[in-house]
């Protein structure tokens, strides 16, 4: 990363609902932030050629793009226009198995590799992101001014851990969004109940009374009960929650390590039964899903 004065630059590719505001909060902190996406209206430049020139040597380049093919056709062009000293980021929910074909295709360039996970959905911008780095000690070093700017303030250690090599990042952040599917299931569970009991009169008002306290209290609950002031019954959403890959992934490696994942297995069925009927717990989860990353939910 190249300092100019004081100045840190960074290249970032995708600036859509994460990426655009964890570009406005690295400019926020005084970063030069290069930003290129397909959509025109939303990118500083007409091309990741135009990006790579307005980088200073040795560049850094941050990678904001879905997992999967999207992400491996970035990788790839990236390979082959950058120079050797430069580091790509993937910042995306890429799967851990595929750090290490990303970091072999750019190291045959001299092109460094980092994978770095990172949580905070649509709120990021304002209280910042979680994160997770897997990569070589002097490049997570390099990148840690960007790191600093993304995370919120306060001990470092709160917020950000390097966990280790190539795909620890992807990994680490594979097992949060497994634990985040558990929770979620389990506090829309509840509201299934509380909502199924006549004597139970005020619902939103219960969960509102667990958000100073007690054991559960959580960011979680309190977006659970942003969702149930704004629609008390979650009459306007139908109870069909996607998943995005990262639990299903958890699962997987629970049975590859035989690590019992009992609680986090039964919250991904949860979510394919939720495509079969219409349920008030899932459509907690819809909404959950819905206030803390924006994540569409179909209307009922």
């Amino acid at each position: 990363m190249k300092k100019s004065g004081s100045t840190v630059q960074l290249g970032l590719i995708g600036l859509g609902k994460m990426g655009n505001n964890m570009r406005e909060r690295l400019r926020r902190a005084g970063i030069e932030v290069v930003g290129y996406d397909r959509n025109p209206e939303v990118s500083d430049v007409a091309s990741v050629d135009e990006m790579i020139q307005r980088l200073q040597s040795p560049r850094s380049v941050w990678v904001m793009v879905p997992a999967g093919p999207v992400t491996d056709s970035v990788i790839t062009e990236l390979g082959e226009k950058l120079e050797s000293g430069d580091i790509v980021v993937d910042g995306g929910n890429s799967r851990f198995s595929d750090d290490q074909k990303h970091a072999g295709h750019l190291g045959k360039k001299g092109i460094a590799f980092v994978d770095c996970g990172v949580s905070g959905g649509v709120w990021g911008l304002e209280n910042g992101y979680g994160l997770m780095a897997g990569g070589r000690d002097e490049d997570i070093e390099r990148l840690m001014p960007v790191f600093d700017a993304l995370r919120p303030e306060g001990e470092r250690s709160d917020s950000f851990v390097h966990v280790g090599e190539v795909g620890a990042g992807h990994y680490a952040k594979m097992v949060h969004n497994g634990i985040e599917y558990g929770m979620m299931q389990s506090l829309a569970e509840g509201y299934e109940l509380l909502e199924s009991k006549d004597i139970i009169k005020d619902v939103t008002g219960t969960f509102k009374a667990w958000q100073q306290g007690t054991v559960v209290r959580s960011w979680l609950l309190d977006l659970l009960v942003r969702a149930l002031e704004e629609d008390p019954h979650l009459d306007a959403i139908k109870g069909y929650v996607e998943d995005s890959g990262e639990g299903r992934w958890t699962v997987e490696e629970a049975l590859a390590q035989a690590v019992p994942l009992p609680a986090i297995t039964a919250s991904i069925f949860a979510r394919f039964e939720s495509r079969q009927e219409d349920s008030q717990a899932m459509k907690a989860v819809a909404a959950l899903r819905n206030q803390f990353g924006g994540h569409a939910v179909k209307k009922a």
